[in-house]
């Protein structure tokens, strides 16, 4: 029986980590695992949200250390959880993604002597000013396993001299939870209560400081989503950050009064479910986000990324994803392809086939065997 800490910091994490703890809960006489929430992003209704609908269990331990600074969260991180796995002892740590939360705990277990395995490792952007990119580089140095959504991450990994035998290329977790929930998030019925209809709207999610902190920036994104949706009807799932940058700008003028078939329609924070209904219906999303160039890719949903670049090529080389930067111009250029009917159809990358996890508990199982 070997005992596992699975670790979650934040929201886009439970996606990941929701197919590992039921795969691990087809082995009931091989595995003993826990579920550690760090509490770094925390919102009581969103998450309650996502945990029913990806039908994950309450977390074993909530360690509620709260937002702060990179190094203040981190440091809060690593002083908590080294008291449970302390009194938990267990033989793996998994943690997923790239969060502040995931390297903490990586270091906080290594530094006890407990294996950890980190859950799409790999992922590079090049961009060093991003905090997520050197949380992965720092997390993949010391992991014992390293499991890779693509070939383009575990090339990454070798490139940085990890020894092969710690890479195993199993696919993507995220896509697993996208392809069990699909037809759920189908069966959903709130494009009419939006004013919407399929395929005749775009998404657009935005949060990344790089492009809300900034005003000139902030509002040559806004002014590209206005002009967009003076064709096409804009949803905008507004994240808090975003509302709160967009009210101190003064820049609320351009999301005005949406009229019938055009404007841009601003909402709250969606749960997983309804949030996936509404990409899978979209003719565009436009987005920072990483994981959704991903789902997009699935989806067959064309997917303008509002970013320098990606930690996620695959989904531009094999997938309907393309990264064309923050700038007005930009933005109306792709969109317009979109419009025009020229964007490319891509394909769904290799091993992005709902079995992921399952290939995860498997080498973890064949490791511990090992040992």
């Amino acid at each position: 029986m070997i005992k596992i800490l699975n670790v979650v910091g934040a929201r886009p994490n439970f996606m990941k980590m929701a197919p590992l703890i039921e795969a691990m809960g087809r082995h009931p006489d091989q595995i003993c695992h826990r579920l550690v929430h760090t509490g770094q992003h925390y919102d009581e209704r969103m998450s309650r949200s996502f945990f029913e609908a990806l039908g994950m269990p309450r977390p074993d331990v909530d360690l509620e250390v709260g937002s702060g600074s990179h190094a203040e969260q981190t440091g809060r991180v690593m002083m908590a959880f080294e008291k449970v796995c302390l009194a938990e002892r267990p033989d793996w740590v998994v943690v997923v993604g790239d969060v502040n939360s995931t390297l903490a705990c990586s270091i906080t277990a290594k530094k006890l002597g407990i294996r950890v395995a980190h859950v799409e490792a790999g992922l590079r952007s090049g961009d060093m000013d991003m905090p997520e990119e050197i949380n992965r580089l720092c997390t993949d140095v010391i992991c014992d396993l390293l499991f890779t959504t693509d070939r383009v991450a575990s090339e990454n990994l070798a490139r940085e001299g990890v020894a092969d035998h710690k890479v195993f290329f199993v696919g993507n977790v995220m896509i697993d939870t996208l392809l069990k929930h699909r037809a759920l998030a189908e069966g959903l019925e709130l494009l009419e209560g939006i004013g919407v209809v399929p395929g005749g709207y775009g998404v657009v999610t935005l949060h990344r400081p790089s492009n809300v902190d900034r005003r000139d920036v902030l509002e040559g994104i806004l002014a590209a989503l206005a002009e967009i949706a003076r064709q096409l009807p804009i949803v905008f799932p507004m994240h808090p950050r975003t509302r709160k940058m967009i009210d101190e700008f003064g820049l609320a003028g351009y999301l005005g009064q949406p009229e019938a078939g055009r404007g841009i329609i601003t909402l709250e924070p969606q749960g997983y479910l309804e949030f996936m209904h509404l990409n899978m219906n979209a003719r565009v999303v436009l987005t920072d986000s990483g994981g959704l160039q991903e789902e997009t890719t699935v989806l067959g949903i064309p997917c303008i990324t509002l970013r320098s670049n990606t930690e996620r090529p695959i989904t531009c080389l094999e997938g309907t994803n393309r990264v064309v930067g923050s700038g007005q111009e930009a933005i109306l250029a792709a969109a317009a392809e979109v419009l025009e009917g020229r964007w490319p159809s891509g394909r769904v990358p290799e091993r992005w086939d709902g079995r992921a996890a399952e290939r995860i508990v498997e080498v973890l199982l064949s490791a511990d065997q090992a040992n």
